[in-house]
């Protein structure tokens, strides 16, 4: 952080900028933004007003929201939370998730196709995996994995593609633990990282989504997709009616998933925009400018 700091410091001082978009809520985000204070740098923040109390970056998007003069949030709540925060209404802007862009525009891979890719029959009963280290409680992270492994162990009838964590503390704990699980059980697939296309045609076709990825939150709400969301890492987020939500208990992770087959076909009102997120940016942005130049 401390790097990214000085190094943006060293950058912004010998140039001129009129605005700086930034988006989300990572440490170096926070460093790279806290740069600019000094230098009176106008910046507008794409996803303030989120919560997640089971990770740090809850601190890092706030704050981030505090030193923003602009806020593309994604929701109307995400709005109310950042005009809280504020303590004003002024440069505050719901114009959703730029997720949302990506997947209305977006063509998706064929199940063909991704087996070609990747040897995954994805007309076959998936779990789409993922599992990140809770940040506050990161001690507790080995206790969860070991879980969800045993839980997993159940889920004989369906295919298991696991993505691997990122590079929070405890990450390569939780790594380790699903190296093993893939090695030892036929049903397991295990990818680094798909990237944007493949990750997302993947959730298209899952049978549902487990563990705690932002991305069953925005995303899956688009198409929608089953999600069994646990423990506490998005803990604050909007709980849409295809998340089902639970500690990260063995028999609590079960029952979950029996209540989607047992939903299956629930309807879920969109929250997080049509798809035209960007242009509504484009727009503000050029008002923005406007208005700088008239004031």
């Amino acid at each position: 952080m401390a790097i990214t700091m000085n190094s943006f410091s060293s950058f912004w001082v010998n140039e001129s900028f009129d605005l700086l978009i930034a988006l989300g809520d990572s440490y170096e985000m926070f460093a790279a933004v806290a740069s600019t204070v000094p230098f009176n740098i106008p910046v507008a923040h794409i996803h303030g007003g989120e919560t997640t109390l089971g990770a740090i970056d809850n601190v890092f998007r706030h704050c981030i929201t505090s030193m923003a003069e602009y806020h593309f949030t994604a929701c109307d709540q995400y709005k109310k939370r950042v005009i809280d925060i504020k303590g004003t209404d002024k440069g505050v802007f719901n114009v959703g998730a730029l997720s949302i862009d990506t997947l209305a525009s977006m063509k998706f891979l064929t199940i063909e196709a991704f087996y070609k890719k990747y040897q995954i029959d994805l007309s076959k009963p998936t779990i789409l995996f993922t599992f990140h280290p809770e940040t506050v409680s990161y001690q507790k992270n080995e206790r969860y994995i070991i879980t969800l492994i045993e839980a997993l162990e159940e889920l004989k009838q369906y295919q298991i593609i696991i993505t691997m964590p990122n590079a929070d503390t405890m990450g390569n704990v939780i790594r380790n633990y699903l190296k093993s699980f893939i090695i030892n059980n036929s049903n397991a697939f295990g990818i680094e990282s798909f990237g944007s296309l493949d990750y997302l045609s993947c959730m298209k076709y899952c049978s549902f989504m487990l563990g705690n990825t932002s991305s069953g939150f925005v995303e899956a709400s688009w198409f929608p997709k089953a999600v069994v969301n646990v423990g506490d890492r998005q803990k604050g987020r909007i709980i849409t009616k295809n998340i089902y939500s639970t500690p990260i208990e063995k028999k609590l992770i079960l029952s979950a998933i029996q209540r989607i087959k047992n939903e299956k076909g629930k309807t879920v009102q969109p929250i997080y925009g049509k798809g035209d997120t960007s242009k509504i940016m484009i727009g503000l942005i050029k008002q923005i400018k406007a208005k700088k130049v008239h004031d």
